[in-house]
């Protein structure tokens, strides 16, 4: 092949690439390029409806450009307003009172508790002349106010050691060896629970980080009809027809309770704040576990404005705190003081014990005189007064070698301390 032919097959090669790359690029901008809207409609729905700019249906597309109003807003969640432990809905035509039930293990149960258990819920469904309604609520686990508790149960009895370690130091400091053991006794027990209570914190504290720990809770959802109060409702007045519908629904709960006590099922009404709480949690599933509505109501945000506590009140606190530390040192120290009037009345008594002893010895010597030889007589009166002689001299020297004792405690105690200092 000669070179004049390679020539002309690499430009037509070159050409043919040219050609290739602007086709791809008319078809780029062809793709690339916004397509007008082909009728009315279409145009209608490009138009935003609060700024007038135009909009793609993609950037529309799950968005809310309508207004979003307070009355919409009571619309959608179907129900007007909650007022003592009920929920009134369809302007007040019907209310409605919810019981919370707390569940039976049946699984762990004998043959015999668990026929009890059913025979005791058919007779639950028997007694119904009403309808209700069962609602079943899963919600994540929250153990942060438990760990909360437990954290604050835990700083109390730290507090509370401390507090026997200084009764402790004071009963050695005062010799009182049998108090002595019972505090530390009384120490080594709320040791072993202070352990106990730091590994159940930290073992719930790990449990909680752990996000799909659920919980399932029964409810038993109750309703009344202000219809069913018969009559005509024209000759009561507003609060009058809601104190009949409470009291009807408030019996009809109560006699479901007592119903499902038979099955050992305890039930219990929910409050207002509880109310709240399960709608909630129902209209806000995936926000429930991060803005939690009991939190939101401890922190006051719906109040006009929040404080810290009146200083009066601060001060009422401190000086109650106070008060308690000066009473367990007064109840320390009276303790104290009344082992030692213990041990000198005891000390009384047995100095006592022995006079009444000498005077009943020498009445008996008296009465037998006549019967005894009157050197035998003198004999023994004579022992009875060596006898009341050797007590004064031990009376006497026992407070000399109580004094004696507590110094050579004191003498112990210093040295201790200088060694400990070292």
């Amino acid at each position: 092949m000669e070179s004049s032919e390679i020539v002309v097959l690499l430009r037509m090669g070159i050409y043919i690439i040219l050609g290739v790359i602007v086709v791809l690029f008319g078809v780029y901008f062809y793709l690339m390029k916004p397509k007008a809207p082909k009728t009315a409609k279409e145009k209608e729905e490009m138009v935003d409806d609060v700024s007038g700019t135009t909009k793609t249906n993609d950037q529309n597309w799950g968005k809310f450009t309508g207004n979003l109003t307070r009355e919409s807003i009571f619309e959608f969640m179907e129900f007007d307003e909650i007022v003592d432990s009920m929920i009134v809905r369809k302007n007040g035509t019907q209310y409605i009172m919810i019981l919370q039930c707390n569940g039976v293990n049946y699984d762990l149960m004998s043959e015999d508790e668990k026929i009890s258990v059913e025979e005791g819920f058919v007779q639950f469904l028997n007694t119904l002349r009403f309808p209700i309604q069962l609602y079943i609520q899963s919600r994540t686990l929250n153990l942060r106010d438990i760990i909360d508790e437990y954290k604050s149960r835990v700083d109390n009895l730290t507090i509370e050691i401390d507090k026997l370690d200084a009764k402790i130091a004071q009963a050695q400091m005062s010799g009182n060896k049998a108090l002595k053991e019972k505090l530390e006794f009384e120490k080594r027990r709320k040791i072993n629970i202070l352990e106990y209570g730091i590994d159940i914190t930290d073992y719930v504290d790990k449990l909680s980080s752990n996000r799909n720990v659920l919980q399932q809770r029964t409810y038993v959802v109750v309703s009344y009809y202000s219809a069913e109060i018969g009559g005509g409702l024209d000759k009561y007045s507003k609060e009058e027809i809601y104190n009949m519908c409470f009291a009807e629904l408030y019996t009809r709960c109560q006699n479901i309770a007592s119903a499902l006590a038979t099955s050992q099922i305890s039930s219990t009404i929910l409050d207002s704040e509880e109310l709240a709480e399960l709608l909630y949690v129902a209209y806000n599933r995936d926000e429930a576990e991060v803005l939690q509505l009991g939190k939101a109501l401890d922190a006051q945000y719906d109040a006009l404005y929040s404080s810290g506590k009146d200083v009066l009140q601060k001060k009422k606190e401190k000086l109650d705190q106070e008060i308690n530390i000066a009473a367990i040192d007064m109840a320390t120290d009276s303790i104290l003081k009344a082992d030692r009037l213990k041990q000198i009345e005891d000390l009384d008594m047995a100095i006592h014990k022995e006079e009444k002893i000498r005077q009943k010895a020498n009445e008996i010597l008296d009465t037998y005189q006549n019967q005894l030889d009157p050197r035998v007589y003198q004999l023994a009166k004579n022992e009875v007064k060596k006898n009341e002689k050797k007590e004064e001299l031990k009376a006497e020297e026992t407070p000399k070698l109580d004094a004696a004792k507590s110094t050579v405690v004191k003498k112990k105690v210093v040295r201790r301390r200088k060694v400990e200092e070292n």
